[in-house]
């Protein structure tokens, strides 16, 4: 696994993978693992926050180990699980062969399974960690991570202590569904992610897919800024862009035209109220 590079040569590496990063979130980036401390990227949905860590992981060159939050998520789930039925027949054996159940053996690491978090303190060396919208878990379950950011160790009551082998770096993400409170705010480095500019996301577009002719970039991300800038229930992120592209692109289509933009209008908009405020205002643009 490599070292985080310089802001500047790291701002490259993102490019090189087709992800344009701000020199301030290849700044903070870089400070993840200087400072050691978790980076919090805030945000609009489909702005990147997600691909900035698994991007960085592939620069790094060390595994992305995913922590999806959702509401009643618990402690317990995000760091271990038994494996009950492997321990069941475990049991039907000893008894089989008329053999004392050793409960020590029972809950041994042998039948541990390891989820996100454990996954992350176990490893050899530094995984990125990415706590994927955190704003969704409940207070209780933020209150936890404080403690495991803070101290870098877990119990497991029936195996004890365990100590993080390598401190993971450690991306957490927020849509602002919900506040965070302070004090997770205090432990993290922070990062607001916009959408990018015109010409940041025409740059993406183009460096996601090399074959695209570059009118056809164009006028795909023209439309997408358009988009942004109506009422939308749900504003098309830079994923969207990057389907409706690669789906004009599949269809052979070299310019986004009424015909282009009539059938393939649902790889960027998922509400009918959103495709009938913005498709006449669409066909306009395209017509002009």
């Amino acid at each position: 696994m490599k070292d985080i590079p310089e802001a500047q040569a790291l701002q490259q590496s993102f490019l090189e993978r087709g992800y344009v990063a701000s020199p301030a979130l290849s700044t903070a980036l870089r400070l993840v693992e200087a400072l050691g401390k978790p980076l919090l990227l805030e945000g609009p949905a489909g702005v990147g926050k997600t691909e900035a860590a698994k991007t960085l992981a592939a620069v790094l060159g060390t595994p992305l180990i995913r922590l999806q939050c959702y509401e009643g998520l618990d402690a317990q789930s995000a760091l271990y699980e038994w494996n009950y039925a492997r321990q069941l027949l475990h049991i039907r054996a000893a008894e089989a062969l008329n053999q004392d159940i050793d409960d020590a053996a029972l809950y041994s690491e042998k039948f541990l399974m390891r989820r996100p978090l454990l996954q992350a303190i176990s490893q050899p060396t530094p995984p990125v960690l990415l706590i994927d919208e955190v704003d969704r878990a409940d207070d209780a379950f933020e209150a936890f991570l404080l403690e495991l950011l803070a101290e870098w160790q877990v119990t497991v009551p029936e195996l004890g202590t365990l100590q993080a082998v390598s401190r993971p770096h450690v991306l957490l993400t927020s849509n602002r569904s919900r506040e965070l409170s302070d004090a997770l705010r205090r432990r993290c480095l922070y990062q607001w992610v916009e959408y990018p500019t015109r010409a940041a996301e025409l740059e993406i577009v183009q460096a996601r897919l090399p074959g695209i002719s570059q009118n056809l970039a164009r006028q795909v991300t023209d439309a997408v800024h358009t988009l942004r800038e109506l009422p939308l229930s749900k504003p098309p992120g830079v994923a969207e862009t990057l389907d409706w592209a690669q789906a004009l692109v599949v269809l052979h289509r070299d310019h986004l035209d009424l015909d282009a933009l009539r059938t393939t209008l649902g790889t960027v908009l998922k509400l009918r109220e959103d495709w009938q405020l913005a498709q006449p205002v669409l066909e306009k643009q395209v017509s002009r």
